[in-house]
């Protein structure tokens, strides 16, 4: 009887095992987190982003902002302003990433950003 559990037991852990990652959503690639910025944040920052109802995104315009704090408000939003919180639609990393090319200047929608990132 024993025998006939073990392999069970390993059958149901892969199933289980093979169904999370069939849920979980594939990271997305540097070329749709540009086109997301681009037209979802440029909605309300300028589809160049250079201000609109929200403001300036340019490596200017948040030199003086801690990485930290563009990051949460990415992720969080901004309680009592139109600037919604993208934490459900992003992953940590993912923002991580769009915070790091704003403060580099950020590429022109389809194209990869300028230097060497951590996704694909």
């Amino acid at each position: 009887m024993s025998g006939i559990r073990l392999p069970f037991v390993i059958a149901m852990l892969c199933a289980g095992t093979l169904a999370q990652s069939a849920a979980a959503e594939p990271p997305r690639s540097a070329r749709d987190l540009v086109h997301l910025v681009r037209q979802d944040c440029g909605s309300c920052h300028g589809l160049t982003l250079q201000g609109g109802l929200g403001p300036a995104l340019t490596p200017e315009a948040l030199r003086e902002r801690p990485r930290e704090g563009l990051l949460a408000t990415i992720l969080g939003g901004r309680p009592g302003t139109p600037m919604p919180p993208f934490g459900s639609l992003l992953r940590e990393e993912e923002a991580a990433w769009i915070v790091d090319q704003l403060l580099r200047g950020f590429p022109e929608n389809g194209a990869l950003p300028r230097t060497k990132s951590a996704l694909p």
